[in-house]
């Protein structure tokens, strides 16, 4: 401990702040960034690391891996969150770190904790203090950065993705926490098996925060058995999470959204409802069915019924801009809109056999008529014709000589796809 204070505070810091990893090795998780090979270690090893945004879902150690690299380069490390800091917050740290370089030699790294919540004129004052180097700008964001935030930021930074942590990953760090001592949970006599670990694990979404905190409440509250131990169970875990005792494990979860899926290809309204419905009551995340929807739309009712496409999006939309319980309506009403449209998966075949031939014919050359920029070259096809001035259509080859005969979209007979023959006067192949 750095001093007394820390010293006699330190039992009283949540769980999940007590076992943040201070190095590489006690991380766990996101190999595709921390690998010894990875661009990020290389650079970290070689000092050579600069400003960088960490892009991820809560929980995932973006907060813990800026302090890692703080720590690595021996530098000052200063922390920010852009819902309660502002310009003058940033002004102060950038003055102190402009000092301690040019007195010391000492670089100075700025985490920005939800970078994506700061104004232009907010991000327009590290600007300069990124270009000349005073400080080296960490910004950690659950949103798309290349959305969210200025482009003037987004481009001075290395952007790095994090993913959600797997089961085995939190697995692996809650038996890390049941044996440690000095930070975790050793130091208690606590009963719980492997499989609500996984439990547990996999009900957390990913998150390792919730899981130490739900952890943390769980040996708080569960009871002793008769040898004095605290025995925790899937039923505790459920109360701790905030879940109803109808929690799916993984392979359920799994089932239920394939049935699901295949109860909206098979037109059966009832059976969708049912499974989306257990899918939410069990913490399942909204978007994930409404996406679903959107897949389907294309994939099974396609051109037979194209609304209901614009009804899967606007149930996304719904998901993402309002959440539960508001969305609920909009994706039920999808659904039914999906089970019940005339079903063709005419475009599926259409891009399926596309996607081959494009595979297949890799380099298939664009006729000379339809390039951006012709030649004077004729390749037997003469000039572009605009079909405009043809009275909407003219004929002429579009596809690549290996290919001109070739059709990928072949309307069936269902729904608003029914009568969508191809007129052999206007459409037939050259």
């Amino acid at each position: 401990m750095s001093n007394m204070f820390e010293e006699s505070t330190y039992k009283f810091r949540p769980l999940a702040d007590r076992m943040r990893p201070r190095n590489f090795d006690e991380f766990v998780g996101q190999e595709h960034l921390i690998s010894s090979n990875s661009f990020l270690v290389k650079a970290i090893r070689s000092g050579a690391i600069g400003s960088c945004i960490f892009y991820g879902p809560p929980g995932c150690g973006k907060t813990t891996i800026a302090g890692i690299i703080a720590e690595a380069c021996n530098g000052v490390f200063k922390k920010l969150n852009a819902v309660s800091s502002g310009v003058g917050d940033a002004k102060e740290i950038i003055a102190e770190a402009k000092s301690n370089l040019e007195l010391y030699g000492t670089r100075t790294y700025l985490l920005l904790d939800e970078c994506h919540r700061w104004s232009k004129a907010q991000s327009d004052c590290v600007l300069e203090a990124i270009e000349k180097g005073y400080i080296i700008f960490i910004g950690s964001t659950t949103e798309n950065p290349y959305i969210s935030m200025t482009r003037a930021i987004v481009s001075r930074c290395k952007v790095f993705e994090f993913k959600p942590l797997s089961v085995k990953d939190i697995v692996k760090a809650l038996n890390k926490c049941l044996k440690d001592r000095e930070r975790g949970l050793g130091g208690i006599d606590i009963v719980i098996d492997d499989e609500t670990l996984s439990y547990l694990a996999y009900n957390s979404s990913g998150d390792m925060r919730t899981c130490y905190n739900a952890l943390e409440f769980a040996v708080s509250i569960a009871d002793k058995n008769s040898d004095g131990q605290i025995v925790i169970t899937n039923d505790i875990i459920d109360d701790c999470l905030q879940r109803g005792n109808i929690a799916l494990d993984e392979n359920t979860s799994y089932d239920m959204l394939s049935a699901f899926c295949k109860s909206l290809r098979g037109s059966d309204t009832d059976a969708a409802l049912f499974y989306c419905q257990r899918l939410l009551v069990s913490g399942y995340d909204p978007c994930v069915i409404a996406r679903r929807l959107i897949a389907h739309a294309s994939e099974d009712i396609g051109m037979a019924d194209s609304n209901a496409l614009l009804m899967a999006i606007s149930a996304l939309t719904s998901c993402e801009k309002l959440g539960l319980p508001e969305c609920n309506l909009t994706l039920s009403h999808a659904i039914i809109y999906i089970c019940e449209a005339e079903k063709s998966n005419s475009v599926y075949e259409a891009m399926s056999s596309a996607r081959a031939d494009a595979e297949a014919y890799k380099n298939a050359r664009v006729p000379n008529h339809l390039k951006n920029h012709p030649t004077g070259y004729k390749d037997g096809h003469g000039a572009y014709k605009y079909p405009h001035n043809f009275g909407g259509y003219v004929k002429q080859q579009y596809l690549p000589d290996e290919l001109k005969s070739k059709i990928y979209y072949v309307p069936k007979e269902n729904g608003r796809e029914k009568g969508l023959v191809r007129k052999k006067s206007k459409f037939e192949k050259l």
